[in-house]
């Protein structure tokens, strides 16, 4: 399995990470990573993200703002 994320804007537009992700093996690994760059990401022009298991969306869009 791999565990990507989608980096969007507010409106839904797909939009370059400001910290490049990598391919997570388990859901928790993804989410820790998330958790640990999420500040960076948003100062960087992500608004939102959605997590994929095997390019199968399983949530989001999640926003980035506190």
């Amino acid at each position: 399995m791999a565990w990507t994320w989608r980096f969007e804007t507010s409106d839904g537009t797909e939009t370059e990470p400001a910290v490049q992700p990598e391919e997570f093996s388990t859901q928790g690994d993804a989410e820790s990573w998330i958790g640990q760059v999420w500040k960076e990401l948003l100062d960087g022009g992500t608004d939102q993200v959605r997590l994929f298991e095997d390019g199968k969306e399983v949530y989001g869009p999640m926003s980035l703002n506190a």
